[in-house]
């Protein structure tokens, strides 16, 4: 008997992509025979990157993982697309307590919505716990943001960063 194919999805906005995300990725590589990487595309939320480059950086981050892809979702649950590419888990990372509160919180309201799909928490090693895409854009334009904000960014992420901090 063949045994069903495990596919997680990975959501985000990912605005930008860090390596707190890419160790998300990567533990979700190890995890699953699938990993969808889905970019939530909210056009009320004002983003740093536009859809476009957060694809691009992202794909360029993730190409050494073989079963790992790259979507994007706008104006829908995340759950409700989870169903629509044949997710069986959502993976979700939890690094704080109002992380997890908030995470507890929509765990269930997924789970009411579609009670299929498992949500798997994941909590990141210490020295990455900290870092976010909001700690990040914080940093940029600082003196020596450049050195700083490198170690918390894949290389394709921190150059377009770079590109169009001093594009501007």
């Amino acid at each position: 008997m063949k045994m069903k194919e495990k596919l997680a999805m990975y959501a985000g906005t990912f605005d930008p992509l860090t390596i707190g995300h890419l160790w998300m990725i990567e533990q979700g590589a190890i995890l699953f025979d699938k990993l969808v990487v889905a970019i939530g595309i909210n056009p009320e939320k004002r983003c740093m990157f536009s859809a476009d480059d957060r694809f691009e950086m992202i794909q360029r981050s993730v190409e050494r993982f073989e079963n790992v892809r790259v979507s994007s979702f706008t104006n829908q649950f995340l759950i409700a697309y989870a169903q629509s590419v044949g997710a069986q888990f959502v993976l979700r990372g939890i690094r704080t307590e109002s992380d997890y509160e908030y995470e507890r919180v929509m765990r269930n309201i997924n789970g009411d919505l579609n009670s299929g799909i498992t949500t798997i928490f994941l909590m990141p090693p210490r020295g990455i716990v900290e870092v976010s895409s909001s700690m990040v854009k914080e940093l940029i334009g600082l003196e020596g943001w450049e050195t700083i904000v490198k170690g918390y960014l894949p290389e394709p992420v921190f150059k377009k960063l770079k590109e169009a901090h001093y594009a501007k």
